[in-house]
């Protein structure tokens, strides 16, 4: 931590990055709050991974009392290159629209969030537009990325201001209150970069992990696939490293997520993921600062057929499958929900002392 503070983020390099260092959640406070859960007046283990995720949140934030009142989604808003490509149905223009609808809380996020008192954060990171769009947080790197099937997608600087920017947002956040963060993103072609991340980085087949995303034709999903294999192959990135990978194919969303995951982790922080794209980022990020996905919290699978082997290489176990596909960070603030619920149990816990019966016991 000491490194952070002297930098204050002023210096983003490759140098910096790896100076970062996170330790390990608090197993002690795990175990206490698992003792706590034991408690309360109900079967042992009768909440399922609901406890599981309290005994982590606990780890992470170092305390037993589990207080996750103050909440934010942070989501960012970039345009990708590659779509130049005819590898979605819609144009970059519909990723300014969405991006203008969450400044005024009426894309599906903000309906969503304002049902359960969290705050939506849209963060212009990388936005192909020729003006600000009012009430967006301004952290744009450029104007969209470039088209990754003629050039790599971004350079490595940045890619690097991309992760700072997600990991100073986290530091801004926790001293600003916030108690748990959620990943959100919106920007036309990421799942293309998302697919082609997680097919370098884990060497699978392309078509085992590119999907139809919005909605493509199986022409367009082959015309696809093809981009995102050629472009693997073009850059050697199957022997690449994370961050090579990241700003060859990847999207200045998926780093500034990286980045808020990393911050997580820095700044103990727990982070509630989204969908593919969000594991995407996680994966780049734990590959980068390992450990980091201890800190976050998975919310749905949805039906990306990227999923199933990210989540067997993370050996992360989302809450949710209803085959959700919506992005912006919805899945994540359903998540939040449901953690509000179980928790609820935990924080006015009945305990088995005040119905005067024995606990159970573990064996």
């Amino acid at each position: 931590m000491e490194c952070l503070e002297k930098q204050n983020w002023k210096t983003r390099s490759r140098e910096v990055l790896k100076q970062l260092k996170i330790e390990k959640p608090d197993e002690e406070v795990r175990k206490q709050v698992q003792r706590n859960w034991d408690m309360v007046a109900k079967p042992l283990d009768g909440m399922g991974v609901f406890e599981q995720i309290a005994c982590q949140i606990g780890a992470i934030t170092g305390n037993v009392q589990i207080d996750i009142a103050k909440k934010a989604v942070l989501v960012m808003c970039a345009d990708n290159g590659v779509v130049e490509e005819g590898i979605s149905q819609s144009g970059q223009e519909v990723t300014a629209v969405v991006a203008r609808e969450m400044t005024e809380n009426i894309s599906s996020v903000g309906k969503m969030a304002s049902t359960i008192g969290a705050e939506v954060f849209p963060i212009d990171i990388g936005i192909n537009c020729p003006e600000e769009i009012p009430g967006m947080i301004q952290r744009s790197v450029r104007k969209g990325t470039r088209n990754f099937r003629k050039e790599p997608a971004m350079t490595e600087e940045e890619t690097l201001q991309a992760i700072f920017t997600g990991i100073e947002l986290v530091k801004d956040c926790k001293e600003k209150g916030y108690q748990i963060l959620a990943t959100g993103e919106m920007g036309i072609g990421n799942t293309t970069t998302s697919s082609a991340v997680i097919a370098a980085l884990l060497n699978c087949d392309v078509e085992a992990v590119t999907g139809r995303g919005a909605g493509l034709s199986d022409a367009g999903l082959m015309r696809k696939q093809q981009v995102i294999a050629e472009a693997i192959e073009k850059y050697h990135l199957r022997e690449a490293k994370p961050l090579e990978v990241l700003r060859t194919v990847g999207g200045l969303d998926i780093a500034g997520l990286a980045g808020v995951c990393m911050g997580g982790a820095i700044y103990h922080v727990p982070v509630v993921l989204d969908g593919v794209i969000s594991f995407a980022a996680a994966l780049v990020a734990d590959r980068i600062l390992p450990g980091v996905r201890e800190y976050l919290i998975p919310s749905h699978k949805g039906k990306e057929p990227a999923f199933q082997v990210l989540l067997e290489e993370m050996n992360l176990r989302p809450v949710i499958d209803g085959r959700l596909a919506l992005g912006e960070g919805t899945g994540a603030v359903m998540m939040f929900a449901l953690l509000d619920m179980a928790l609820s149990v935990y924080e006015n816990k009945t305990t088995f002392a005040d119905i005067k019966i024995l606990p159970y016991e573990r064996f």
